[in-house]
């Protein structure tokens, strides 16, 4: 009789365990569920209260549809203590029994937080905010995970950064700041890890998340030239879901779909991408080349 395993066929990242932050909706919930079609057993972090629902609804869905292991964390990935609170957490949950090793395979700095103020109006809450939780998050957490990465370079790290880090689109001098400076991490560690895993980051342009639906008019008027410029935002009557056809004419195009960022993020973690590394990879349908 087949295993469940051979049942559901070859998987690349069977046996492997990744922890994915803010992973409740968006592109993190996408990764997750790229990451789980791969065999890959998950930690789904996320921040509030209100994400919890969300969460354990991912959890659940992957559990029964991919036969992987899922934990739910909720830490806060602004705070210094964060970080060390999900690895803790998952270490407990996911060490072998037996003997007590705890390796992470795969981690995804996904969480960030945004806010597009123009120079005149920026402040140091702004400032800090953003860069705690965008920067020094995803320092600290992998301070906590270092001790528990691979050995033998098989261990995949890849950074969420931003097509903002490079095209300075106005209001974002803060926000295109913690993504450049998260680049910048990316390859230091890629040289500091080279024994351990890779480490790459993808850089999305804008993607059909709350965070492109909460930009203002003013905003989208504003990168609208960048989307008509992007060759994989021309928009498809016939394909495309309904609110973005309808939004074509005001916004340019369309932005990306959650799954077409995951996509790119999964090919980074499997064993194909181990020539990788240091890199910041393109996940934004042209516009970067097109800019």
């Amino acid at each position: 009789m087949a295993t469940a395993g051979e049942a559901r066929g070859y998987r690349p990242l069977d046996g492997k365990l990744a922890l994915v932050t803010g992973a409740s909706r968006g592109i993190g919930a996408a990764i997750a569920r790229n990451l789980a079609s791969k065999g890959c057993s998950l930690i789904l972090n996320y921040t509030s209260e209100s994400s919890a629902a969300l969460c354990n609804t991912l959890s659940s869905t992957l559990t029964s549809t991919h036969g992987v292991r899922c934990l739910v964390v909720q830490a806060d990935m602004g705070t210094p203590t964060g970080g060390a609170h999900i690895i803790n957490t998952s270490k407990e949950h996911f060490a072998d029994p037996k003997t007590g090793t705890f390796q992470l395979d795969i981690l995804i700095n996904n969480a960030g937080v945004s806010c597009n103020t123009e120079l005149a109006g920026i402040t140091v809450e702004d400032f800090d905010w953003q860069y705690r939780i965008n920067v020094l998050g995803p320092l600290l957490l992998m301070q906590a995970a270092l001790p528990y990465l691979p050995h033998d370079r098989s261990g995949r790290i890849v950074n969420l950064s931003s097509v903002s880090s490079s095209l300075g689109f106005v209001g974002q001098s803060v926000y295109g700041g913690t993504k450049a400076a998260l680049e910048a991490m990316t390859r230091t560690w890629a040289r500091e890890l080279v024994e351990r895993a890779t480490v790459n980051a993808v850089n999305p342009g804008p993607v059909k998340t709350d965070m492109w639906f909460g930009t203002t008019p003013e905003f989208q008027k504003l990168l609208k030239p960048c989307i008509e410029a992007t060759p994989g935002s021309r928009i498809r009557p016939e394909i495309d879901d309904k609110d973005l056809v309808e939004s074509a004419d005001r916004a340019g195009g369309r932005p990306a779909y959650p799954e077409e960022i995951a996509g790119v993020v999964g090919m980074l973690c499997t064993e194909d991408s181990r020539w990788c590394t240091g890199q910041v990879v393109c996940a934004n349908g042209g516009m970067r080349m097109s800019i």
